[in-house]
């Protein structure tokens, strides 16, 4: 076997070490589902072996879980609904052979063990796990649009009952090991790297080898669906999963239906049970588009799939941020935890060493995790140097600028730093809307100017914008690029424009939540539906979360800029009155919503500035959009539509970075795989009949680019057009 190393000691208990070659990672590929069954076999047959430990060979972690690229093209290669079912219970039949196999089994979980691999030790009939805060146990499957395929959902319930078990697998939560062991999920915690050790002491003390839903006495903790107080779980938790998915998400009514069905039945019936759910979840569309964006396309660009080709790779060992607010200390945060010796400037020291302070307040969190130790913390801190001097950019290879939004303040910033920089040193703009071109003209070096536009807050936002200039060089995107991927950040690079892709395309949903607001939806209502769309939040609120101050910033800026060809975006006069009455969003707790109390609540004033005139109904003919799907429809048609225009323009051109740009950057439905993936699911001809429609009925904003009208009328969709290899060619 190539994955598999089993070694029986005197005792004759196997070690059975997993460990797929040339690989950081265990992951399930095809390969590892096809010798589980042969491991299971050794086991059952040889009379050596009186029961077997299983362990990781890797450093790095137990088993990351399922590959779902060879997972999901194999089980759907046959193309029948038999032979898609025949390949999912591969690794549920080999499981269930593996927990009945007639010896005690026990899992020595040296490292994180999530999804399939969190699956495969619920097999075995106990569970010892390192008592390390990196460790984190957890079926995520969720996140990517399904949900636990390899027996996750019978054995979790059976283990920690229906309510707890529902909770961690629609929500998709990790436990980190203490965790795990008041949760039921295991055993034993014990300290890092006597994991094996415990395992065998377990066997050689008389382990029994049967799981708990094998024996003739066992009862479903809290009770199953004909239980008093079981029946309770399925009737809320069907509310609790509407709340959390609004029907978006086939992977969560099917997850409870497997849940509801299989706890009735025997586990042999409930492992098929979950196996003919998880094949149907896999044939969704919302599926196929979320595994492809969010976990292939991701792990591309995470590996630096658009990087220009030929460039030798660079390592930045010193990188100076200036401007040191919450932006500016997040990033000398995360380049600080990257190894990175970090400078971080602002006008005053005073400035300067706040935001240092919130450097050190980010690293305190850590600390009391567990994640570092004291040492760790102490150096990670003294590697950032907050000061108000120019002069210690010297020998940086890379300058971030994070100052406000302001074309003369930039300006100066850039001619201070460069002065600085020693050649190829690249000078980055953290600007979320002022075209990189224009900056540009500030710096004596264009070629190395390059726009690197974070996300609030930084330390937990994963996508990175770049953003060319019209004289950026190839050189400059690959240190840019090798940059962000040292600091472990999702890159998507794009081409120059106001607003660039993120910030553009969504400004289009905030501004979309305005013209509601100006036609008289109730404010509620519309980020209700907002919500209701599968984005995080509702435009309203989101536009608080922004600041409402910056939209009227940005406005004034841009309104400078373009003179008579700036057109006013909608609800401009709303905004330009709060923010001139003192209301700025979240951040100062008054925007259209108080925050002084919990919950917030809406402003009662913005009833004056935008009366209530128009209440829902339900649809005026047969056959027509309710109001409701009508909202959602133009909230949704409002960001795909403007992420077209951005490809006719040539701002962004490989469909991975424009979907994972939308989900990561600006939360788009992640239901939909992405704006291009939800365009190409919705069919080029049908979207744009839509998208006639609605330009016919509320304006020009929602008027598609010849592009799109062009790829109708060929029948193509842009993942065939503009497949990758080819943007990337």
């Amino acid at each position: 076997m190539e994955n598999f190393k089993i070694d029986v000691d005197a005792d004759g208990i196997a070690l059975v070490t997993f460990d797929v070659p040339n690989r950081s990672m265990n992951t399930l590929t095809s390969g590892v589902m096809a010798e589980i069954p042969q491991v299971v076999e050794r086991i059952r047959t040889d009379d050596a072996i009186k029961g077997a430990v299983l362990t990781s060979g890797k450093a790095s972690g137990f088993c990351a879980g399922a590959d779902l690229g060879d997972m999901a093209g194999g089980m759907l290669a046959g193309g029948s609904l038999q032979e898609a079912f025949d390949a999912g219970w591969k690794l549920n039949g080999a499981l269930r052979a593996l927990e009945t196999c007639g010896k005690p089994v026990a899992a020595a979980i040296n490292g994180l063990a999530l999804g399939g691999g969190l699956e495969l030790t619920l097999a075995c009939h106990y569970r010892v796990v390192g008592d390390s805060p990196k460790i984190q146990l957890g079926l995520p499957e969720i996140k990517v649009g399904l949900f636990p395929g390899g027996g996750g959902t019978q054995r979790l319930t059976r283990l920690i009952g229906v309510m707890a078990a529902m909770t961690a697998m629609s929500e998709g939560k990790s436990f980190r090991p203490a965790e795990a062991k008041g949760a039921g999920i295991v055993h034993e915690v014990v300290p890092v790297g006597t994991e094996v050790e415990a395992a065998k002491a377990w066997i050689k003390g008389g382990g029994k080898a049967q799981q708990p839903w094998d024996s003739k006495d066992f009862k479903l903790p809290g009770g199953g669906p004909y239980h008093p107080a079981g029946i309770q779980n399925f009737l809320v938790g069907n509310a609790m999963l509407r709340k959390q998915s609004y029907g978006n998400y086939p992977a969560v009514v099917n997850l409870m239906k497997a849940v509801y069905e299989g706890v009735q039945v025997p586990m042999d019936a409930a492992l098929r049970i979950e196996t003919r759910y998880f094949i149907k979840t896999l044939m969704t569309p919302q599926a196929q588009a979320m595994i492809r964006s969010l976990f292939l396309s991701k792990q591309e660009l995470d590996k630096g799939a658009v990087r220009p080709a030929g460039v030798p790779k660079s390592d930045p060992k010193k990188v100076t941020v200036i401007g040191a607010g919450m932006m500016g200390a997040g990033i000398a945060y995360v380049q600080a935890l990257a190894g990175i010796e970090t400078v971080l400037i602002d006008q005053t020291q005073e400035a300067a060493d706040k935001g240092k302070a919130h450097v050190e307040e980010l690293l305190k969190k850590r600390l009391s995790r567990g994640q570092i130790d004291q040492a760790r913390y102490d150096a990670l801190l003294a590697s950032v140097t907050a000061t108000t001097d120019y002069d210690l950019i010297k020998g940086s290879d890379l300058v971030i600028e994070a100052v406000f939004e302001n074309r003369e303040i930039k300006a100066d910033v850039t001619k201070r730093a460069e002065a600085q920089l020693a050649e190829g040193a690249v000078f980055g703009s953290n600007t979320s809307t002022l075209p990189i071109t224009g900056l540009a003209e500030a710096s004596v070096r264009p070629e190395d100017f390059i726009g690197i536009h974070f996300f609030s807050p930084v330390d937990k936002m994963m996508l990175v914008e770049i953003i060319l200039g019209e004289k950026t060089g190839e050189a400059a995107i690959a240190k840019a690029l090798d940059y962000v991927l040292k600091i472990k950040k999702t890159p998507i690079v794009v081409n120059d424009s106001r607003g660039f892709y993120t910030s553009r395309c969504f400004s289009t949903f905030l501004m979309e939540g305005m013209a509601m607001l100006e036609e008289g939806y109730a404010p509620a209502l519309i980020d209700n539906v907002g919500r209701m769309t599968g984005m995080p939040r509702g435009p309203l609120e989101m536009h608080d979360d922004v600041a409402l101050d910056l939209s009227y910033k940005i406005a004034k800026q841009t309104r400078e800029d373009l003179g008579d060809k700036y057109v006013p975006n909608e609800g401009e006069g709303i905004v330009k009155a709060m923010v001139e009455g003192g209301r700025f969003g979240r951040k100062n707790g008054l925007g259209f919503y108080d925050y002084a109390s919990k919950p917030k609540t809406l402003w009662p004033g913005l009833a004056e500035l935008a009366p209530v005139t128009k209440a829902i109904d339900g649809p005026e003919e047969p056959g027509a959009l309710s109001q409701i799907e009508e909202l959602k429809t133009r909230l949704l048609y409002r960001q795909a539509v403007e992420v077209a225009r951005c490809w006719e323009e040539g701002v962004i051109d490989d469909p991975r970075e424009a979907d994972l740009g939308a989900i990561l950057g600006w939360g788009f439905a992640p239901w939909t795989g992405g704006p291009i993936s939800m365009i190409d699911q919705i069919g080029l001809s049908a979207f744009v009949e839509t998208a006639d429609r609605l330009a016919a009925t509320y304006g020009d904003r929602f008027k598609v680019p010849g592009l799109l009208r062009d790829m109708a009328a060929k029948g193509e969709t842009f993942y065939g057009r503009f497949a990758p290899e080819k943007a990337a060619a």
